[in-house]
């Protein structure tokens, strides 16, 4: 095999094992960023549930206080 031969089989055999490392690191980045992304959509819907039920909350002491006082509706629709 001549030098031209060698040299250019190692560059190519550097260009594939660079391109399979960096395959694979993009491969683990987009996995953690996946990732990240589930477990902020899991926060959303936490809040969202804890909002909800503040508001019921309030609904049903809305609802308990006006059965007890006498309250006019002041909005103008």
């Amino acid at each position: 095999m001549s030098t031209k031969a060698k040299t250019v089989f190692a560059t190519s055999f550097a260009v594939m094992i660079g391109t399979i490392i960096g395959v694979h690191f993009q491969q683990k980045f987009d996995k953690a960023a996946m990732h990240q992304g589930v477990i902020r959509d899991m926060e959303q819907q936490r809040v969202k549930r804890e909002r909800q039920a503040d508001f019921e909350m309030q609904r049903e002491l809305e609802s308990e206080y006006r059965k007890v006082q006498n309250v006019s509706d002041t909005s103008h629709a």
